[in-house]
């Protein structure tokens, strides 16, 4: 069974950092990509960042110079460190894996996401 444990949100003024862990289990961690997605209230899911099986990344405008990700197969872990955080960033994220449906990125059906939220 497929589970993503998502934890590290909080509470931040703007300008400041966090960093988000997810710890999945369920499948190979190492044979797939992951990646980071977020919903703010009222808006869609977005996708947020990728990394993938060769360690290649990808980033969304609005979080490129701000955001890094990373993953330590060993623990079978994604990282999301947030930098310069704004509050056009309050959302919560989820980690996803790049082998399920990225239209359920933003559901709970395998982990209940990490609340972040930045004030101005």
């Amino acid at each position: 069974e497929v589970k993503f444990v998502e934890s590290g949100g909080g509470s931040v003024q703007a300008g400041g950092s966090l960093r988000l862990t997810c710890t999945a289990s369920g499948f190979t961690f190492d044979d797939q990509g992951m990646a980071w997605y977020r919903q703010a209230p009222g808006n869609g899911c977005e996708l947020v960042s990728t990394i993938h099986k060769d360690g290649s990344t990808f980033y969304a405008d609005s979080v490129k110079g701000r955001f890094t990700i990373s993953q330590d197969n060993a623990k079978n872990t994604v990282y999301l460190q947030m930098n310069s955080l704004k509050p056009d960033d309050t959302a919560v994220y989820h980690c996803m894996a790049g082998f399920l449906p990225s239209h359920y990125a933003c559901s709970n059906l395998w982990g209940q996401g990490t609340g972040v939220t930045v004030s101005s």
